[in-house]
C-alpha cells in the first residue's frame, strides 16, 4: 500500500495539516541549516557540535564470539565520516545469554581490544574529516535482550498477549530477584569493559521489549522489582548508582527509553492490515499505556520515572516507542512491511505524529534534559524540515535518524552543507533491513542487516540469499 506519493513539500504539508497536530516544517534552507547545526550541551562534560544523531542501528554482523565483524567496521567507518555529532553505538550485550541473536555484539573480557580498535578507528576518521572529536559523543548501548534473548528467553513477567506472540509458555518462571541483583553487577562489569575500551558514555537500553524495558511494565510482578513504580525502576536506579560510584561521575550516563508500549498486533487474514490482539480493560500490563485504552499513551508514570532518572544521573535521553517484535508500525512507520508482516493499520503520518507528540511533551516537561527524537525516516527528504521545526519549537533537542543512516550515513553533511537530502539516496522505509534482522537460516545463525536497495553491492547479494532461505522455509 503506497502512502508516500508527495511531489513537493507543499503537498506533504497539506496532508500533514489534515491528519496531524505536530508534523510541521521549516521551509527556509538557511534557517534549517542553522537549527540542525546548533550545539547541544550534554551535562557538564561535552557539547555536541550539531543537533543530529545516528540511532543505535544493529547490524547483526558480529562473529560468534561477539567481536565486531568486517561489516560492523564498515558501518561505523561510514558513520564516523557522516557528520552527525552523536553516534549512538548499537546494542551490545553484557552477557552471552543476553544476546538477541547469534551475531549480536557482545563485549566481554576476551575482546575489549577489538572494541578499542574499532572506537579508535571511528575517532580517527571523524577527526580527519571534521578536524576534532571534542564535540563528538559515542555512547555504547549496554543491553540484555530478556524475552528476546537467544537461544533461551528470559522474561520479567507474564503478559498473556506478548506470551502468545512469542510462544512463551505460561509455566516459564520469570527471572528471580536474586538473578536480577547479579545482573546489576554484570552491567557494571560491562561498563568497566566499555571504559577500558575507551568509551566515555554508556546507554542503558530500556526499550523495544528487552529486559529493562519489560521490567518497567511489570505491574503484576511480585517482589522487589515489580508492582510499584519504585520497584519497577529499582534495577535502573541500582545500576546508575553503581556506575556513578565506580567511575566517580566521569562516565556519561545516557538512556534509550521506550515511552509507550501499546499492545501486540497480528495480521488480519482478509485485509492484511495489522489489528491488535484482543485485550482486557483496564489493561493491567505495559508501560506508558492508558489502562482504559492501551492503544493510546498515558505518560504520567513515564514523566515520574524520567524525573527520577534525571535526578539519579541520566544526562541524555533517546525517546523511542513501541516494540518491533509485536507492533512494528508504532516504532517504525513504514511504506512497505517486511515480508510476512502486516500492512500499516494507520496512515504513516499518524505514526510520525505519535512520535512527535510523545517526544515533544517529554522534552517540554524536562527542557534541561537533552532528548533525541525518533520517527523521522518515513518523511524521507522532508525529515530535515520536520526536525528543524521540532528543534525550533523546543519539542526536541536532537534529531535522530535510524534506518536512513544505513542507506545514507552522511546525511548530516548534506543537511548542513545543502539544507536538503538527496532523494536518490534517502531511505524509502521498505523494511528490507528489518527483514534481514529476522532471518536466522544462515550458517552462523543470523543474516547481517543493512540496506539492499541503496547499499546494493554489499547487501544485495545478502538479501537474495536471505529471501531464498526464507521462501524455502515457507514451502
Amino acid at each position: 500500500m503506497k502512502h508516500f506519493s508527495y511531489k513537493s513539500l507543499d503537498q506533504l504539508k497539506q496532508d500533514a495539516e489534515q491528519r496531524t497536530q505536530f508534523v510541521r516544517f521549516v521551509e527556509d534552507k538557511e534557517r534549517l541549516k542553522q537549527l540542525l547545526g546548533r550545539n547541544v550541551p550534554i551535562g557538564k562534560s561535552i557539547t555536541l557540535g550539531n543537533s543530529m544523531a545516528i540511532h543505535p542501528m544493529e547490524g547483526c554482523d558480529a562473529d560468534l564470539d561477539g567481536n565486531p565483524g568486517e561489516l560492523t567496521w564498515r558501518r561505523y567507518e561510514r558513520f564516523a565520516a557522516g557528520g552527525a555529532k552523536l553516534i549512538w553505538f548499537e546494542a551490545t550485550a553484557i552477557r552471552k545469554d543476553g544476546r538477541a541473536n547469534a551475531r549480536q555484539l557482545w563485549l566481554h573480557d576476551g575482546n575489549v581490544d577489538a572494541y578499542a580498535q574499532l572506537l579508535h578507528k571511528i575517532l580517527d576518521i571523524h577527526k580527519e574529516r571534521f578536524g576534532t572529536t571534542d564535540d563528538l559523543c559515542i555512547p555504547v548501548q549496554l543491553t540484555h535482550s530478556g524475552r528476546y534473548s537467544y537461544p533461551n528467553r528470559i522474561i520479567a513477567y507474564h503478559n498473556p498477549l506478548i506470551d502468545a506472540k512469542t510462544s512463551t509458555p505460561a509455566s516459564q518462571a520469570p527471572i528471580t530477584d536474586e538473578e536480577l541483583e547479579q545482573l546489576e553487577d554484570d552491567y557494571i562489569h560491562g561498563a568497566k569493559l566499555a571504559w577500558k575500551a575507551g568509551f566515555r558514555a554508556i546507554d542503558l537500553k530500556v526499550t523495544h521489549g528487552y529486559l529493562l524495558s519489560e521490567l518497567l511494565g511489570a505491574k503484576t510482578r511480585e517482589g522487589r522489582y515489580g508492582g510499584s513504580l519504585e520497584n519497577r525502576t529499582r534495577f535502573i536506579r541500582n545500576v546508575i548508582e553503581k556506575v556513578k560510584k565506580e567511575f566517580n561521575g566521569e562516565m556519561l550516563i545516557a538512556m534509550r527509553l521506550g515511552c509507550f508500549d501499546s499492545v501486540p498486533y497480528k495480521i488480519d487474514p482478509e485485509s492484511k492490515l495489522g489489528v491488535p490482539l484482543p485485550y482486557e480493560t483496564p489493561y493491567p500490563y505495559g508501560w506508558g499505556v492508558n489502562p482504559e485504552d492501551p492503544l493510546s499513551e498515558d505518560l504520567t508514570e513515564v514523566k515520574q520515572a524520567i524525573g527520577w532518572f534525571k535526578d539519579w544521573g541520566v544526562q541524555l535521553l533517546n525517546v523511542s516507542i513501541g516494540c518491533p517484535y509485536y507492533n512494528p508500525h508504532i516504532g517504525r512507520p513504514f511504506e512497505k512491511p517486511d515480508e510476512g508482516n502486516y500492512e500499516m493499520p494507520e496512515h504513516p503520518l499518524v505514526g510520525v505524529d505519535r512520535h512527535f507528540r510523545i517526544s515533544g511533551e517529554l522534552q517540554q516537561t524536562f527542557p534541561d534534559l537533552p532528548m533525541v527524537g525518533t520517527g523521522y525516516s518515513w518523511l524521507q527528504i522532508y525529515a530535515l524540515n520536520a526536525a528543524a521545526h521540532n528543534i525550533e519549537q523546543g519539542r526536541i533537542r536532537i534529531f535522530g535518524i535510524g534506518r536512513n543512516a544505513l542507506s545514507y550515513p552522511d546525511f548530516a553533511v548534506d543537511a548542513l552543507e545543502k539544507g536538503v537530502l538527496d532523494e536518490i539516496r534517502v531511505c524509502k522505509t521498505l523494511t528490507y533491513c528489518t527483514f534481514l534482522m529476522r532471518q536466522k537460516n544462515h550458517p552462523l545463525g543470523q543474516f547481517p542487516a543493512g540496506c539492499p536497495p541503496f547499499d546494493k553491492l554489499v547487501y544485495g547479494p545478502i538479501m537474495k540469499e536471505a529471501r531464498e532461505a526464507f521462501r524455502s522455509q515457507q514451502k
